[in-house]
Parts: C-alpha cells; sequence; structure tokens
C-alpha cells in the first residue's frame, strides 16, 4: 500500500496498521444509523415538510454537511496517528572492485576443442563479456598478451567501451615471435595498472591455454608466474587463474595436458583460486564462481525522513470544529 500511496501523494505511512482504526469510525457511524435520531419534544421542520411538495432549501440541502466534515476529521485524525512522512532518497553509495581481466592471445587459442562451432578466444570472450555486464558497479580493464602484455583498456566504468575493445581482439599470427605465452609478465603488468587506483579491492582474472615458456631459469630478466604472485601479493592484489581447453596438440593429433602447477601457485599465493574449463559451458561457470566470490559491497537505500502528520492532524481538527459549529449554529435543527 505504501508504494502506491507514495507514487501517488509523496508520502509514506510509518505506521500503517493505525488505519485498522478507521473500522471504529465506521462502526460508529453504523451505530448512529441503526439508533436513529435523537427524540425532540416537537416535529422538527424536515417532519413537517415530509410528504409535502415544498421546495427546500440550500440549508436542507446540505444538513448532512457537519456529519460529513466530522467523519472526515476523524478519518485524518486516523491517518496522523499512522505518521505520513516524506522520504527523500540519499544517493547509494558503493564499494566497487577494480579488476583487470587477462586474456592469452597467442595462436593456441584458435583451437575449438571448448565448442566446436567457436575458437577458445571466442568462448573466452563471450564469457567475459558476460562477466562485464553483470557487474555495473566496477572498473574493469583488459590486458591482452602473448609474448607481451598489451594494455587494451584500462580500468574503467564504461563498459560498453570496454566490450568493444574485447569484441576486437583477436590472436596473433602463430607464425610470429610474439606467438609465446607470457604469464608472469601478463600479471606484472596488469598488478602494475592496478596499482594506482583507489579501491580496497583489486582483482587480475587470468585465462589462458597454455603454460609460462617466456620467462625460464636461463631468461632473468623475465617475470615468473611465481615473480608475479609476489608482486600482487605486496600490492594486496588477488589473482583468479583460468586454464582454458584440453591441453596442445601434439604432432600425432593427441592432446597433450598442461602442466598446471605455476599457476596454481599463483592463484594460491595471491588469495585467489585456480579453476580449469574444458569446455564452453565450465567457463561460463568458473566465471559465475568469481562473480560470487568478489561481490560489491552496496549499501540499503537510505532516506531522509520529514515528518507530515502535524499538518494532516491540523486539518483534521479543523474539520471537527467546522463541523461542530456548523451544527450548531446554520445547521442546527430546532424544535
Amino acid at each position: 500500500m505504501n508504494d502506491w500511496l507514495e507514487s501517488w501523494t509523496g508520502l509514506v505511512l510509518i505506521d500503517p496498521a493505525m488505519l485498522w482504526l478507521a473500522l471504529l469510525v465506521a462502526l460508529a457511524l453504523i451505530v448512529r444509523w441503526r439508533r436513529g435520531a435523537p427524540a425532540v419534544r416537537f416535529a422538527p421542520g424536515a417532519f413537517v415538510a415530509s410528504g409535502s411538495s415544498l421546495p427546500r432549501s440550500w440549508r436542507t440541502r446540505l444538513l448532512p454537511l457537519p456529519r460529513s466534515l466530522q467523519v472526515l476529521g476523524l478519518l485524518l485524525v486516523v491517518v496522523a496517528l499512522a505518521r505520513p512522512v516524506h522520504r527523500t532518497p540519499l544517493p547509494l553509495e558503493t564499494q566497487g572492485i577494480d579488476i583487470l581481466l587477462c586474456l592469452d592471445t597467442s595462436s593456441s587459442m584458435k583451437a575449438n576443442d571448448l565448442d566446436p562451432r567457436r575458437t577458445r578466444l571466442d568462448v573466452a570472450k563471450a564469457s567475459a563479456a558476460t562477466f562485464i555486464e553483470g557487474r555495473p558497479h566496477d572498473r574493469i580493464g583488459l590486458v591482452c598478451f602473448a609474448r607481451y602484455p598489451d594494455v587494451r583498456c584500462p580500468p574503467t566504468l564504461d563498459h560498453r567501451a570496454l566490450e568493444e575493445v574485447l569484441a576486437r581482439v583477436t590472436t596473433v599470427a602463430s607464425d610470429s615471435p610474439e606467438d609465446a605465452t607470457g604469464i608472469g609478465t601478463a600479471v606484472a603488468r596488469a598488478a602494475q595498472a592496478l596499482r594506482g587506483t583507489t579501491s580496497k579491492s583489486k582483482v587480475v582474472i587470468l585465462l589462458t591455454d597454455g603454460e609460462e615458456n617466456v620467462a625460464s631459469a636461463e631468461s632473468l630478466e623475465e617475470i615468473a608466474p611465481l615473480h608475479a604472485a609476489q608482486l600482487c601479493e605486496q600490492l594486496g592484489i588477488r589473482a583468479y587463474t583460468i586454464v582454458a581447453g584440453i591441453g596442445n596438440p601434439g604432432r600425432s593429433g593427441e592432446w597433450i595436458p598442461l602442466d598446471t602447477t605455476q599457476v596454481k601457485r599463483l592463484a594460491e599465493k595471491t588469495g585467489g583460486e585456480f579453476f580449469e574449463a574444458r569446455d564452453a559451458g565450465a567457463l561460463a561457470r568458473v566465471y559465475a564462481t568469481i562473480d560470487e566470490l568478489e561481490k560489491v559491497s552496496i549499501e540499503e537505500p537510505r532516506y531522509e525522513v520529514e515528518e507530515r502528520f502535524l499538518p494532516v492532524l491540523i486539518t483534521a481538527m479543523s474539520l471537527l470544529v467546522a463541523g461542530r459549529l456548523l451544527q450548531s449554529t446554520l445547521f442546527e435543527v430546532l424544535p
């Protein structure tokens, strides 16, 4: 009822249960009607005119007015007791999360083992787009990587622009020097991009279909996944890692399982989680799980409340007094 009342009057009743008192007013009217008018020593003019064709004056026509005013006044007293208030909504304060999606664009993402009709990259982009649409309060960005990471979009609330950038992402050529998988460098670049943000909660979501093959024991200048995890840990960034697909194709056509040790340790060290997705449905469920794990803190709606019972009560008392005065003056029935 309050929703309907607020849409029509802009007011809300704090104690709507008090409206049941209106039944007492109705009961009093029924009792009064059943008892009839009180007896008088002489017949009033209305009795004399009963059954006659004498013209009715304006006083006769408005004879029910005083009692109607009193009934309306009593009903307004009931409304005043229900405490009508005017609510002004206050701005909601949301504490969003800064998220960077790290998406593998190496040539192996052209495989279609997740979905026969789509490549791994297409499935990954579709799942990421659904994830973005479900988090309107978060600043989300995109880092694409193969051998080198590339910040395609910094964390932003303009999710439409981010989705346009995501839709244009393609894999690197299989014969280019860029075709490799630098997981550690990509996560470190994402952590660097999140370093300057003001959010209290920062998250990296890495999706890859391969193993780290850029950093090695011989390449000391490269950033390994464990080193990237240490950086994330220092900056308070959680990393969720996803390995998509059933492995790498071998020379004879078989699928070779991946060694997921490094990406597992990366997630565990930063307080995140590791996931495997072997088909499109599993990948969608992984993003849904991360969405549940990383909830946004949103305040309950808040209102500034202004009491409005006093004007209603003043109107009610005015109607009661006016009805009584009219009943004892202009509309008094004399014997």
